[in-house]
């Protein structure tokens, strides 16, 4: 099954690609390397507010990471000229979760990002990772993941 078929089965129609908030670009490519901004979680089209072990659950967290991934997987399809059979390989993922200091799930919430990324690419999406609690994010998000994949 292709990419584009896995993200049909799954129910996912992919976002534009967001501007960036500041002096950045969404991506960045050397080689065949694509480096993929950190995308920050979204709820109703707005950033998802919250902080783990104070006020959002693991489990909602976890979906925010995964509508992080359904946007970064949108950027890379922008990286690739619109084609995302271009992916060789999801190399990694670096997920920050603003947590309390007592809040020790960061790696669950980030499974919500690192599953639809191996649902969706098989083989090819599995990555390396890192998953840390930081005291705040930009705007309060309560996660934000950047992703650096191999193009062809």
């Amino acid at each position: 099954m292709s990419v584009y078929e896995k993200l049909q089965a799954l129910n996912i129609t992919l976002p534009a690609v967001a501007a960036p908030a500041a002096a950045y670009v969404m991506y960045a490519q050397s080689g065949n390397t694509v480096y993929l901004s950190g995308h920050l979680s979204k709820k109703d089209g707005k950033i998802w507010v919250g902080q783990l072990g104070k006020d959002i659950t693991t489990d909602e967290a976890k979906l925010a990471a995964r509508g992080i991934a359904v946007d970064l997987i949108a950027t890379l399809q922008a990286a690739c000229g619109g084609d995302l059979k271009r992916v060789k390989r999801v190399v990694k993922l670096m997920s920050l979760v603003n947590s309390t200091p007592d809040f020790t799930e960061q790696h669950l919430v980030t499974n919500g990002a690192s599953e639809l990324i191996g649902e969706v690419f098989g083989e090819q999406g599995k990555h390396a990772r890192s998953a840390f609690g930081v005291a705040q994010l930009p705007l309060g998000a309560c996660v934000e993941i950047e992703m650096i994949a191999e193009i062809a």
